[in-house]
């Protein structure tokens, strides 16, 4: 399996953060902690013969 990384800004603290996301997964939603700040993300992803065609990332539960 090869994981593909992906780096983006934390919607909180705006400090670089790396995911790795499994292409065999066609479409995933999820939680994630900020390994800066510790604050809850959703991470939603989309791909499709193995691209990733859609990646986004919000603050969980609209927390400020």
């Amino acid at each position: 399996m090869n994981l593909q990384e992906r780096t983006f800004s934390c919607p909180y603290c705006w400090e670089p953060i790396s995911v790795f996301l499994d292409p065999s997964v066609r479409e995933q939603t999820y939680v994630e902690d900020c390994e800066v700040c510790c604050r809850p993300m959703n991470i939603h992803y989309r791909m499709q013969n193995g691209t990733v065609v859609s990646f986004d990332v919000q603050r969980a539960n609209g927390q400020a």
